[in-house]
């Protein structure tokens, strides 16, 4: 998961939302592309939570651009929404734009069970993993400075 990704999905999504109002499609019609946009908005919000707090092993340059590609998708996205809302509020009244806000929070809460608590916990194992790895790296130099000590005392 990546800003540019996640902002290339929620363009698509956006898009076909946006040429199915055009031509007048209903709006229940178009509820895996909403969805898929919703998806991508809750995934830009995971890696905003994620950006703010990264992991030990990720801290570097590399955070401030990622940080910097969020901020400038999450600014397509406002503006997306913000159009989205006019466009839903026009053509199918302000119940269809509140249906949208409802579908938008069961997504984010389906993604947040699922997508992002696979991720947290990809996390945590590449943690665990570099700790362990750390301490065996550890403990076998020290093993080894003992063996050198000892055959040098004999």
């Amino acid at each position: 998961m990546d800003p540019v990704t996640i902002i290339a999905a929620a363009t698509t999504a956006y898009n076909a939302v946006k040429r199915g109002i055009e031509i007048g499609r209903e709006l229940q019609d178009m509820g895996g592309q909403l969805a898929q946009w919703a998806g991508a908005i809750s995934d830009l919000e995971f890696l905003e939570r994620k950006a703010s707090d990264p992991p030990w092993w990720k801290m570097g340059g590399s955070v401030q651009a990622e940080a910097m590609e969020i901020f400038a998708a999450k600014k397509k996205i406002e503006a997306q929404r913000a159009e989205l809302r006019v466009f839903i509020q026009y053509s199918y009244g302000q119940s269809a734009w509140e249906e949208l806000l409802k579908i938008e929070g069961q997504v984010r809460k389906q993604r947040a069970a699922t997508a992002h608590r696979q991720a947290e916990m990809k996390e945590k194992l590449i943690s665990a993993a570099l700790i362990i790895l750390g301490i065996t790296s550890i403990g076998g130099l020290l093993g080894l400075l003992a063996w050198f000590i000892l055959e040098n005392r004999r």
